[in-house]
């Protein structure tokens, strides 16, 4: 999973699946234009184009979505393609005539049109998100209770998200609150302890660092028309929480 806008390191997952005949799919969901470069093959890659498949999100708030529901699959397997496209089409390679037991998924042309025009943006909206995250690490990097993201040399983040992990983050939360500042956790619940996986016999404790990140990460507003001004908000906000110094930082808007 390319989680919050940053690929994974998929040269040492690929060849882990080579070494035991494994397929990689990639949840590119929240990862429209995010890159990865590759030693192995000595070139930037886009997510969705590495594994054998991988799936995209088309849900309004990520960096491309629709107007409503939506999503795709980008695979150079002819074999997956077709069985994508039957399923996504009750099942049927040609209709009235099924193959399998499949589902009415298909993107409506009303959708498929708005995306059309937006991705003609989307490189603007990442460079801009880009941007925006550039500005948090200058004003929140005096913060020594937050932990900011880290981008390696080797990924170009799309920062779907701005994701921090946050010392006292649920007192933090009701004083963001208080002061009228967006905020989200994502993920309150890990995988590991949620009702649908108990079966599995998991208990607290068994994925600590999962837990960890969960009582701590704190997503931050991030958008491409988020401004300077606004950004010096939140970090003074923060910091005044903490009792840190104020940001003395305050950017110019970037519209």
């Amino acid at each position: 999973m390319h989680l919050y806008g940053q690929m994974a390191e998929m040269d040492p997952i690929l060849e882990l699946a080579d070494r035991y005949n494994l397929t990689v799919i990639e949840d590119a969901c929240q990862a429209h234009g995010a890159e990865y470069f590759s030693n192995k093959q000595n070139r930037w890659l886009k997510a969705g184009s590495v594994g054998r498949a991988a799936a995209f999100s088309f849900y309004p708030g990520k960096n491309l979505g629709a107007c409503g529901e939506g999503g795709a699959v980008t695979t150079n397997d002819e074999q997956i393609a077709s069985r994508i496209h039957m399923l996504r089409d009750h099942g049927q390679p040609k209709k009235y005539y099924h193959d399998l037991e499949g589902y009415n998924g298909r993107l409506d042309a009303i959708q498929a049109g708005i995306l059309a025009v937006k991705l003609e943006h989307l490189f603007e909206w990442n460079q801009k998100r880009r941007e925006a995250a550039s500005r948090y690490e200058k004003l929140l990097s005096s913060v020594e209770e937050l932990t900011l993201p880290f981008e390696p040399a080797w990924a170009k983040s799309i920062f779907h998200l701005y994701v921090v992990a946050a010392a006292e983050r649920n007192e933090l939360l009701e004083h963001l609150r208080t002061e009228n500042i967006g905020h989200g956790i994502h993920y309150p619940v890990p995988v590991h302890l949620q009702k649908p996986y108990q079966n599995l016999g998991y208990r607290e404790n068994d994925f600590p660092v999962a837990e960890q990140a969960s009582r701590n990460l704190l997503s931050l507003p991030i958008h491409p028309y988020l401004t300077g001004e606004e950004q010096a908000r939140v970090a003074q906000a923060i910091a005044g929480f903490y009792g840190a110094i104020r940001p003395s930082v305050v950017l110019n808007s970037a519209r």
